[in-house]
């Protein structure tokens, strides 16, 4: 995800919890993020290392990056059936290369993973990105999922800035800013809205797709709701369709 505005720098980092042999664990995380650390249960948002992995919490919804329930998905090559996969692909190319812009909780970027697809994830949100390397770790202790894990790497900074520096150009690159619309049962709104607490919805649509354009990767890939309006009002070279959302395709030669 990239940094939206001065709102996100200012967010406090929630505490740490972790009990028994997860305790070591919680401290060496809450001193990383620059938090605390709490044995005891805390109130409101806080994250939660237990056996499961690493949590973001609040009262009864709890949000973690969980690739394992994934494996179905891409079990017996069901990855290239993915939208995500078939918007991305690029003919020719056995291992292109990725940059998930709005990488958030990662699960388009671990299809393209599984794809085989070597996959740059970017998220400047600290406890997101705690989130998404956590997941990842786990993912790589699951033979059904290691290989996919092992080709993706996280970026924690913005994305624009990053994008800026880049000398060599990745062949896709994937925008998929936060639309709450898009979100449709009661828990999956819930667990958005706890995500929001960390960071907002892009407020900047053109840098974001200005950063990808001045990359020059031979596809941009803008994940939107099915009815959603082009992101910064740039047609794109061509959609495909789901039953609630679609890929627009920017083409560059």
């Amino acid at each position: 995800m990239i940094m939206n505005n001065a709102e996100n720098q200012n967010r406090t980092i929630p505490p740490v919890h972790a009990k028994d042999v997860f305790a070591d664990e919680g401290r060496a995380l809450a001193e990383k993020l620059g938090s605390e650390f709490s044995a005891a249960k805390p109130r409101g948002l806080f994250l939660n290392i237990d056996e499961n992995g690493l949590s973001l919490m609040l009262e009864d919804t709890a949000v973690s990056v969980d690739l394992p329930k994934l494996v179905r998905r891409i079990s017996n090559s069901n990855p290239h059936g993915e939208m995500v996969v078939k918007a991305a692909k690029i003919k020719g190319k056995d291992s292109p290369t990725v940059i998930d812009a709005t990488a958030g909780l990662g699960e388009d970027s671990f299809l393209l993973a599984a794809a085989g697809f070597s996959v740059t994830l970017c998220e400047y949100n600290p406890v997101i990105c705690a989130l998404l390397q956590n997941g990842i770790e786990r993912a790589k202790c699951v033979p059904q999922l290691k290989a996919a894990a092992e080709r993706m790497t996280v970026y924690a900074g913005d994305s624009i800035e990053y994008m800026a520096s880049l000398t060599e150009k990745p062949d896709v690159v994937l925008l998929d800013p936060m639309f709450p619309e898009r979100q449709k049962s009661a828990l999956i709104k819930k667990k958005f809205q706890l995500i929001q607490q960390l960071e907002s919805p892009c407020s900047d649509e053109e840098a974001l797709l200005n950063a990808a354009v001045n990359l020059r990767p031979h596809k941009i890939v803008i994940k939107r709701p099915l009815k959603g309006a082009f992101l910064a009002g740039r047609k794109p070279d061509y959609s495909l369709n789901g039953k609630a959302i679609r890929y627009d395709c920017l083409v560059f030669a």
